[in-house]
């Protein structure tokens, strides 16, 4: 490939802005027509700070501060994302939630399992069923495992959902715990990918101010769920499974890569079911990871993990198109990257994740 050669673009992580009314209207069982829950919001808040006040506040353009956001009626459908995805030239999406990455902090288990079917029943109908350029993932009621295995398998199956995801830092039992492992081992017998998105920094950081939690935040989330995963023994339990870890960038398991390995030198036999140095999983190749397009470590990430396991995400509606316009180009002329790694990055990596033909 040359320098000149124009590269194609698969967006590995979208976003949407949930309607709440209209999730409700897809609610099952007893909670069905019930009007009294829209008394409140359907996800509880990620954090205590109000971004959508922070942005207007601070003057930054987030998507629900965009010029794009108030001429769609303060909504984005399908037909805004697909509105996208021809100005920015990328080839298709598979979209995350918002709201619900709060979802890990609902704690009744009926009212989850019921939330989950009908965020799912939801997404399919609205952005998934008509367009085959848009795919969307699952979302997990892990408030209860074998009902998060068995939504996994019904959205999969009669809803072509790309994998499931699963929300960091809000749950009770980090992801290494083995009451999670009915899902992972439904995962891998469906030959499907699970997903690792950061969830905000929850309550983890109330000392801290908006910037300092905003900072932090994402990272710190995925570094507990990694953590607990490597020493838990799930990539060793489950060795075919593909994993993602979404929305931290790339720095920060550059930084855990090397205390796990240390841990793993020192204190192996306090972590019986690792049977591998935790290096040997994170280059194995079904491990990968969402990187910032203008992350400046990604060539040593390249060189650390190899370039077969690294992701672009637009994150597209929560930034305003211009600004993703603009950092995808920036990414197009790095100079540090070969024209290879960046095919794998911006578009080949994502289609092995999920599976997905274009």
């Amino acid at each position: 490939m040359t320098a000149t050669t124009k590269l194609r673009v698969f967006d590995a992580d979208g976003h949407i802005f949930e309607d709440e009314c209209g999730i409700f209207n897809f609610l099952p069982g007893v909670f069905r027509g019930r009007e009294e829950l829209l008394r409140s919001r359907l996800f509880p808040a990620m954090d205590s700070w109000n971004r959508t006040a922070l942005s207007i506040a601070g003057r930054y353009r987030e998507g629900s501060t965009s010029e794009m956001y108030r001429s769609a009626n303060y909504q984005i459908t399908a037909t805004q994302w697909l509105e996208f995805l021809e100005r920015a030239e990328i080839e298709g999406t598979v979209l995350y939630p918002t709201a619900a990455l709060g979802f890990g902090r609902v704690r009744e288990r009926d009212w989850g399992i019921a939330l989950a079917q009908a965020y799912n029943d939801w997404m399919y109908a609205t952005f998934t069923k008509d367009n085959p350029n848009i795919h969307a993932m699952a979302l997990l009621p892990m408030q209860d495992p074998q009902a998060a295995a068995t939504e996994l398998e019904r959205a999969v199956a009669e809803l072509g959902a790309a994998g499931g995801v699963m929300i960091a830092g809000h749950l009770r039992q980090p992801l290494g715990d083995s009451r999670y492992d009915c899902l992972y081992a439904a995962a891998q017998r469906l030959d499907t990918m699970l997903a690792v998105h950061a969830g905000g920094p929850g309550d983890r950081f109330d000392m801290l101010g908006p910037i300092e939690s905003r900072c932090v935040g994402h990272p710190s989330s995925l570094i507990i769920e990694m953590t607990s995963m490597m020493f838990g023994g799930v990539f060793d339990r489950f060795p075919t499974l593909r994993f993602s870890f979404m929305e931290g960038g790339i720095a920060w398991l550059l930084f855990l890569r090397e205390r796990m390995h240390e841990a793993y030198e020192q204190w192996a036999i306090q972590a019986p079911e690792l049977r591998r140095d935790p290096d040997e999983h994170l280059t194995s190749g079904r491990i990968f990871f969402h990187c910032e397009a203008d992350e400046r470590i990604i060539p040593y990430a390249v060189s650390a993990l190899g370039d077969d396991v690294l992701l672009y995400a637009s994150d597209f509606p929560h930034l305003a198109p211009e600004k993703i316009l603009h950092e995808k180009e920036h990414f197009m002329a790095r100079t540090d990257l070969s024209e290879s790694t960046k095919a794998k990055i911006m578009r080949e990596n994502a289609l092995r994740l999920y599976k997905l033909q274009t």
